[in-house]
């Protein structure tokens, strides 16, 4: 029988890929600028990271491609879903950003979009690509871990 998915409770979406094709080396928590329909749809719990990422641009970090749904009961002044959105962080942290993705292959992703304090707050990780044979490598210990954690249950059960 499989696990549930332990999900925090202000989770409003967590970026579950980006594990697996990132090596995320150091994370850090940044602020949302939104509009009051984006936040009622938050509210909701609907917004996907699935394809988002974030870049330096003008010494201001901004949030790309993260998709937060129309809300419902707006009216014509309600969002654009895939709209940039500016990230709040010091300015200590967006010079150390700025020079983490100055060099190749090393990116900034969105992990997890949730609550906190009332606020919206998202997770971005440092990160750098994997190549498939890593992702191969992380698989196969991943099923490694599951075979020991089989066997060590059906010894308890037998023993």
């Amino acid at each position: 029988m499989a696990k549930p998915k332990k999900k925090s409770p202000d989770a409003i979406a967590v970026n579950r890929r980006a594990r697996h094709d990132y090596d995320i080396s150091e994370t850090l928590e940044a602020g949302l600028v939104l509009t009051g329909t984006e936040v009622k749809s938050l509210r909701d719990g609907k917004a996907s990271l699935q394809h988002a990422y974030a870049v330096i641009r003008n010494g201001e970090a901004w949030l790309l491609q993260a998709h937060i749904p129309e809300y419902a009961f707006g009216n014509r002044a309600n969002h654009e879903p895939t709209r940039e959105r500016k990230l709040l962080l010091h300015r200590d942290e967006l010079a150390d950003l700025a020079e983490y993705t100055r060099e190749a292959g090393r990116t900034l992703v969105p992990l997890k979009l949730y609550w906190h304090d009332g606020k919206a707050k998202v997770q971005i990780g440092k990160a750098t690509g994997k190549q498939r044979h890593d992702k191969r490598k992380d698989i196969a210990e991943r099923d490694a871990k599951r075979d020991v954690e089989r066997a060590l249950a059906h010894r308890r059960k037998a023993g």
